[in-house]
């Protein structure tokens, strides 16, 4: 395991920090992410100029190929570079799900001509892209999605609904999984598309949320046509395109710990009052700490393992959902106990002051989303029991089971 930058990579960060101190102020204050209120307008053209910005440098895609636009670094360099712009107040990143996520199958699996149209505007943040993968009825079990598409000569004709759609509503293009075949066991009756998000017969409905934003929309698919040149990889390929984007999205999770960690905890507690004395003192609170801390190195040092495998053209494995799924139930657990700590102060709705309690409502109430997003805790704990440990696979009753026929093999 590596714990210190190479020279090379010392190098690159030090580059790095200097043209973000030339380009950027230092963060004064702890930021969760865009909170959806406010002027969002304002918030996204902030973010496209820095997006241009950055890509116009060779920080915008750090892995990808020179010819696509990018670096042609290593995951090394762009988790370095992630940690250095952390650090800094900078705009939040709506193109993440579309340059970490939508692009690589779209890379991968897609034809010449989808990366000479698509790649270079959403490196430069002239596009934005979303992931219309979850339904009503199909968000652990992807591969249970029902938006069906009916091919008509050259075109596809889509009906369905997709739900939990981050950014749909400013988002210019998305990645859509639909079911091309019934006839045949679910994971093999999938085709991925391109749609273009200000299509006729595309229907965005936002969702709103705990903290007044409307992050999420619900997206009506209604006899939308979209041409065949706009299909991603083969008919019936879609599972193994759809696999590739869930791939990056949780390395994506996994390498990002909580907001709220044990340093976050140890400031609250220090300006929290216990039986009229500093909360730091009481001792159950610092065994929480204690706990937190432990498991928090404990991450770390995975994290490190992972990014030492990467450096050494090894793929990720399935480790990574232990990760993910500690980081996201830490950053709730931490977030809970604080406001518990703050007693009334926890309620304060004014967003000021040095606690910045704001912020830390906002990690309470994004807890339980990030304890979804990227694979529920039930979903990777069967990765980790099934692919880590090794122990015996749950039972499946769908397993090579025609789509259309799955219901009744159910007992649905």
């Amino acid at each position: 395991m590596n714990f210190a930058d190479t020279a090379e990579e010392a190098a690159f960060r030090a580059s790095a920090r200097r043209w973000l101190e030339s380009n950027a102020l230092p963060k004064r204050t702890s930021r969760l992410r865009w909170n959806g209120n406010g002027d969002e307008a304002a918030e996204l053209a902030r973010a496209k100029a820095w997006q241009r910005k950055k890509a116009a440098a060779g920080y915008a895609a750090i892995t990808w190929s020179p010819e696509l636009g990018g670096f042609g670094g290593t995951v090394t360099q762009a988790i370095i570079y992630e940690k250095e712009e952390s650090q800094f107040d900078v705009p939040f990143d709506f193109f993440s799900i579309g340059l970490g996520i939508c692009l690589p199958p779209l890379i991968a699996h897609g034809t010449e001509l989808h990366r000479r149209r698509y790649v270079a505007p959403a490196l430069y943040g002239e596009e934005i892209w979303c992931q219309l993968f979850s339904e009503p009825a199909a968000g652990s079990d992807l591969a249970g999605v029902r938006t069906k598409a009916t091919r008509e000569g050259e075109h596809w004709l889509l009906n369905g609904q997709k739900v939990w759609t981050s950014g749909a509503h400013y988002s210019d293009f998305g990645l859509v999984l639909a079911r091309t075949d019934a006839l045949v066991p679910k994971h093999r009756g999938l085709t991925m598309f391109i749609v273009d998000m200000r299509s006729t017969g595309v229907d965005i409905r936002p969702l709103r949320q705990a903290t007044g934003a409307a992050e999420f929309n619900e997206v009506f698919l209604s006899n939308l046509r979209i041409p065949d040149a706009h299909r991603i990889g083969d008919v019936g390929d879609g599972w193994k395109v759809a696999i590739t984007a869930l791939m990056h999205e949780r390395l994506s999770v996994a390498r990002t710990l909580p907001v709220a960690t044990c340093a976050t905890a140890i400031q609250f507690a220090r300006a929290a009052r216990l039986g009229g004395r500093p909360a730091m003192v009481d001792l159950r609170v610092r065994e929480r700490i204690v706990d937190w801390y432990i498991q928090e190195e404990g991450l770390r040092l995975e994290q490190i393992r992972t990014i030492t495998a990467l450096s050494q053209g090894q793929s990720p494995g399935p480790e990574q959902s232990l990760v993910k799924l500690l980081a996201a139930r830490q950053g709730q657990e931490i977030a809970v106990f604080l406001l518990d700590l703050l007693q009334d102060r926890a309620i304060s709705t004014s967003g000021t002051g040095e606690d910045c309690v704001a912020e830390l409502q906002r990690q309470w109430m994004w807890g339980a989303a990030m304890r979804i997003a990227g694979g529920t805790d039930e979903v990777l704990k069967n990765i980790i029991a099934e692919r880590v440990l090794g122990l015996p696979s749950e039972p499946r009753v769908d397993k090579g089971v025609p789509f259309n026929e799955i219901d009744s093999h159910s007992g649905a």
